[in-house]
């Protein structure tokens, strides 16, 4: 799903890891990234976050969409950070999950994302 993810690719963001619900990416912050306030846009930290999810949800195999998820800002990401995005499964019930994603910038907390998640017929 990743190698045809042009969205996710075209911002830099890389697939570290996804396998059994779990999922690494990250991206480095770039000047076309920063909002006005010369933060992070949190669109960008939303769609990092998305994207380790997407990953985790879709590491079982059948196609698997976002039915709805949240982020929690924690602080800011800055230019030129490298922030990771890590997935877990929480629960799989059904032909939905639920998967919360950390974005870190090292050690440091910068979003908490909760997704859900829906297997779809294709």
């Amino acid at each position: 799903m990743f190698d045809d993810d042009v969205a996710s690719k075209s911002l830099g963001i890389e697939l570290v890891e996804a396998a059994d619900g779990r999922a690494v990416a990250r991206m480095r912050v770039t000047a076309e990234m920063v909002n006005g306030h010369g933060v992070a846009h949190g669109g960008f930290l939303f769609l990092l976050a998305d994207t380790a999810f997407a990953c985790a949800c879709n590491s079982h195999g059948p196609v698997t969409v976002a039915s709805g998820a949240e982020i929690s800002f924690v602080t800011s990401g800055r230019l030129g950070d490298e922030l990771v995005a890590t997935a877990q499964e929480r629960t799989r019930y059904g032909r939905n999950g639920i998967y919360d994603v950390t974005v870190h910038r090292g050690t440091e907390v910068v979003a908490e994302f909760r997704g859900r998640s829906r297997t779809i017929a294709r």
